[in-house]
């Protein structure tokens, strides 16, 4: 039995790290789903910034913001204030205008219930959701928004990157993922739907959007929403945006757990985007690149411990049990250095 889970696990964490991106990759090759652009397609466009004590950063953002090139009676700027206590709200306050405005809410609620809340007082076509700390490039936005021209498309996601200046050990792991992750979702945006949005940067069309429970993430509930409408998602990697590195792996690591815990209440209650019936190649697409992934770490501590009751039987599995004591010691002292 020992055995029969051993191989098992190893041919699904293959399959998770290897498999999906090569058949995702012979996919895109053959089963393109093209996308219609429009370069002049220059829809109204909201941009909704999620702010809580922002002093430090939220004056450089808003500026960035409005010298973005974009027709200027077509863009507006929300800043979202999560009961910030500093000079946040003052600062937004200094900057309001016709197409700049402060919506504050009264006690600490989250960045999802922002979202919800400003969303009721939103008219613009489209929606791009972003942090505070994220400064957009020039041409981020028109990268953005021209792939709404083509009707099927309901949400953009960007491609957020880090300052070159401030990489450590933790961003750099980080960039490694992301370079392996962007032709992940290069692929699966030709094929079918990215999984998945980016809180820094993406965008939906306003007529899509469904309240989120405070507890989502709205970066992933938000776009299975809209497969679940009969819309597509698509990866745009020209539309930048850049953002400060986490200062250590531990704070990342953490940040990421809690992504994933609340992903996982987020896809219970919409578990019907995993029927094929429903939402055809995107149910393959989120099962593999999220759930299976998700699974990662239960499917290595398996793999350990079958692996130690099989040990004696064979050379392989003595040489496997050397090669996974490396690997979680390597990972022990990296955590350590960092």
């Amino acid at each position: 039995m020992a055995l029969l889970l051993f191989w098992i696990t190893v041919l699904i964490l293959l399959y998770i790290y290897l498999g999906y991106p090569f058949i995702l990759y012979l996919l895109a090759k053959f089963r393109t789903k093209p996308v219609k652009t429009g370069i002049h397609y220059l829809p109204t466009v909201s941009i909704v910034i999620s702010a809580f004590n922002e002093e430090a950063v939220i004056e450089d953002k808003i500026r960035n913001t409005l010298s973005m090139e974009y027709p200027q009676n077509k863009l507006d700027v929300w800043v979202v204030s999560d009961a910030s206590t500093d000079k946040t709200d003052q600062l937004v306050e200094a900057y309001q205008s016709s197409n700049v405005h402060l919506f504050r809410l009264s006690q600490r609620s989250g960045k999802t219930f922002g979202i919800t809340s400003v969303m009721e007082k939103i008219t613009s076509e489209i929606v791009v959701f972003s942090d505070a700390n994220s400064i957009y490039d020039p041409k981020a936005l028109k990268e953005l928004v021209k792939c709404f021209a083509d009707p099927q498309v309901g949400y953009v996601v960007g491609h957020a990157r880090y300052y070159e200046d401030q990489i450590n050990s933790a961003a750099n792991q980080e960039d490694l993922y992301w370079s392996f992750e962007i032709k992940m979702k290069i692929n699966e945006s030709k094929i079918g739907s990215v999984v998945g949005g980016d809180g820094a940067i993406y965008a939906i069309r306003r007529n899509l959007f469904k309240p989120l429970a405070p507890d989502d993430i709205n970066d992933f509930v938000n776009p299975i929403q809209i497969v679940l409408q009969g819309f597509r998602g698509i990866f745009n990697p020209n539309a930048i945006c850049y953002e400060e590195a986490a200062p250590s792996f531990l704070k990342e690591y953490w940040r990421k757990r809690r992504i994933v815990n609340r992903s996982w209440r987020g896809l219970w209650k919409n578990a019907q985007v995993l029927n094929p019936f429903k939402t055809g190649i995107f149910a393959w697409e989120i099962f593999s690149h999220k759930l299976l992934r998700w699974l990662g770490g239960l499917f290595i501590v398996i793999l350990f411990v079958t692996n130690l009751k099989i040990v004696q039987t064979g050379e392989v599995y003595r040489l496997s049990m050397f090669g996974q004591l490396l690997f979680h010691l390597l990972a022990v002292i990296g955590f350590f250095l960092d």
